[in-house]
């Protein structure tokens, strides 16, 4: 059943409830599990309307209408109760499984059981729908469309309900007999665990909440079908078509090692599942909505060597100014037609001594299009030149030096370059029980911000959605007074220019609260904020003395395991490459930001990029940790990307019904 179609069915049964079951307040934390339980106990109760060893031919129909109308009644809170949370569920199920199919063409089993399990409960959900218009309107129905559909939902036929949820049962826990030996879910996991992060991020869950989701789908067909069976059951008796006392019994007890066992199988699936997930990339790169860059940090710059030192002279070769800076602009020569590099200089080569350079757009962030040399190479992609190429051509000075122009590296910090990293932390209301459920990287004020998205945190690991909301962030400038590098800021540069790359993760009962930057040495260091909670009541436990910081201080220049560094080879700009992106890093290594190739790209741009879009799940989750990587293709910068861990689930399941907590029949 789509959303749309729920929430239909939802206003149309709203209509008929009442408070009087003492669960109006308390719909939005339901699960699961805390329905089935509700679903069994008010079957029982619904026995009980029926259960009168009497024989129903002989009482007056007056009676007996009001007999069926309580039976009616009673039908019809469950089917609410159940509609209720299938407005949740179902979405992710359905969204789930399409993703699955879409995701693992060749993995045929799977794609096949996955197709049938789907037409399964697609057919229990018809019959549950018509169910529903019976229990809701059942005055408008003759008697004999009624015990027509009774008959069909347990009879015999292949597609009667009792017939379905049990074939829906063997795709969570085969007989271990033929080829369904494996389960649907376990199957899943091994799929979820091989697939090369397409899948990982694209469905905008953690694979374990792939699996969670994909459980509570088959669940609640579960629940459908089993309220359908027992209301069939109780409409005969009521008819005097029969006792049926042993067949509800059966159809209970078969009920109840369904749903444990389906319980136990998801928990051992859900533990050995990664709660892990992050963004593939976008369709479409779009600067400012789907990426963010550092501007100008390290960029190719052209300038003669008689300009490279304060004596202005010609006597080294560019190979021995590895780090100086702009002294001057001799003469009427091409340093006066280009934007001066007014920092440190750094790396200078020799390519050749006469060249063409198109300039850039001096809006584009660029100095220069393409450069192509009199010996052939061209640094860059060589294309038309909307300003037209200038010609630059070295020149001996007397008849022993030769003023040659080098290609060098411009570290300038200028109004055109955006290098500045946010170290304010970043934390969620406490004060109103709110954690981080999303987070994604923005640029304000040329400051690049971690911003987070919080929600409220319910009983059992639920988040009320109509609170989840993205928190502004810091609003300040560089050039702000009482605004210190270091402390509010970190500023790149050639010497400062890493970023640590790790996997951060709260401590069991924790949940994640804030982040931020910090600074070890030169590099750039993630840190998280985690925060002591109750999960049954989902309250925050004394946020302000249990809150802590996690992080990983581990340097690259430990005497023991030290931090590795992550390569660039030859780096282009990130999206020119047309294969997705996959992960290139792990925990505990480092990346340094750098320039772009200079044959691919002139050393114009500065990579990584930082992947802007939002990290948010399919449906709003408590996070307990968080991390930095990169992702990328190899001869392409990439980016440096965030990524979530989903609250573990696995630790809160159990038997859904037991004799101590369930009333029997």
């Amino acid at each position: 059943m789509s959303n749309r179609g729920t929430l239909i069915l939802l206003v149309i049964c709203g209509f008929f409830f009442t408070d009087s079951v003492g669960f109006g307040a308390d719909l939005g934390v339901l699960d699961i599990i805390k329905l089935t339980k509700f679903v069994v106990e008010g079957i029982g109760k619904a026995w009980n309307i029926v259960d009168q060893r009497v024989d129903f031919s002989s009482i007056p129909i007056p009676i007996l209408d009001k007999t069926e109308a309580k039976l009616f009644g009673k039908l019809d809170v469950i089917t609410l109760k159940i509609d209720e949370l299938a407005v949740n569920i179902e979405g992710a199920g359905t969204n789930t499984i399409a993703m699955v199919l879409h995701n693992l063409p060749d993995r045929v089993r799977l794609e096949l059981r996955l197709n049938d399990l789907l037409k399964y409960m697609t057919q229990t959900d018809v019959n549950f729908r018509s169910f529903q218009r019976y229990t809701v309107h059942h005055n408008d129905f003759e008697r004999l469309t009624l015990e027509d559909f009774a008959r069909v939902v347990v009879g015999h036929d292949s597609n009667s309900v009792v017939n379905l949820i049990e074939r829906i049962h063997t795709f969570v826990a085969p007989t271990g007999r033929g080829i369904a030996d494996t389960g649907v879910l376990e199957l899943l996991l091994k799929d979820l665990t091989e697939v090369e992060g397409d899948m990982l991020c694209n469905s905008k869950q953690s694979p374990q909440q792939v699996l969670y989701n994909l459980y509570n789908a088959i669940a609640l067909t579960e629940l459908k079908g089993y309220s359908m069976i027992q209301f069939s059951y109780m409409l005969l008796r009521l008819y005097n078509k029969g006792n049926f006392t042993t067949e509800s019994q059966i159809m209970r007890q078969r009920f109840e090692e369904r749903t444990n066992s389906a319980m136990e199988i998801v928990k051992k699936s859900m533990a050995d599942a990664s709660r892990q997930y992050w963004n593939c990339d976008p369709k479409r790169h779009i600067k400012g909505e789907t990426y963010e860059e550092i501007t100008q940090l390290l960029q190719g710059y052209v300038q003669n060597e008689v300009d490279l030192n304060p004596e202005g002279t010609c006597r080294e070769n560019c190979a021995e100014y590895a780090y100086t800076k702009s002294h001057g602009c001799f003469g009427n020569q091409y340093c006066r037609q280009q934007r001066r590099c007014n920092g440190k200089i750094l790396d200078c080569r020799y390519f050749d001594s006469d060249m063409w350079i198109c300039p850039a757009d001096p809006l584009s962030g660029r100095r220069y299009e393409y450069i192509e040399y009199e010996n052939g190479r061209v640094l860059g992609r060589k294309q038309s030149c909307q300003h037209g190429t200038n010609k630059v051509d070295s020149w001996w000075r007397w008849l022993f030096w030769h003023c040659s122009y080098c290609f060098c590296l411009c570290d300038e910090q200028s109004s055109n370059s955006d290098r500045y990293v946010n170290m304010r932390p970043a934390i969620s209301n406490l004060s109103s029980n709110m954690v981080v459920t999303g987070l994604r990287f923005v640029k304000k004020n040329r400051i690049i911000h971690i911003q987070i998205q919080e929600g409220k945190l319910l009983p059992r690991g639920n988040i009320d959605a109509s609170t989840v909301r993205w928190v502004p962030v810091e609003d300040y400038k560089i050039t702000d007074r009482k605004i210190y590098n270091g402390q509010d800021y970190h500023t790149f540069s050639w010497e400062k220019r890493a970023v640590d790359l790790d996997d951060l993760e709260a401590d069991e009962g924790h949940v994640l609260t804030g982040v931020r930057f910090k600074e070890i040495g030169s590099h750039l260091n993630f840190e998280i904020f985690v925060t002591k909670f109750d999960f049954d009541s989902g309250k925050l436990i004394n946020p302000t003395s249990t809150s802590v910081w996690k992080d990983n201080s581990n340097t690259d220049s430990s005497t023991t395991n030290p931090r590795k560094k992550v390569w660039l080879v030859t780096p282009d700009i990130p999206t020119r490459t047309t294969s997705p992106s996959i992960p290139t890093s792990k925990s505990d290594e480092y990346i340094e930001l750098v320039n772009s190739d200079i044959d691919r790209d002139a050393a114009q741009t500065t990579v990584p990029f930082l992947d802007a879009q939002k990290l948010e799940s399919l449906q709003p989750v408590p996070l307990s940790g968080a991390g930095i990587f990169h992702k990328g293709r190899k001869y392409f910068g990439g980016f440096i990307t965030l990524k979530v861990m989903t609250y573990d689930y696995s630790r809160h399941i159990r038997a859904a019904l037991s004799d101590e907590e369930v009333e029997t029949n």
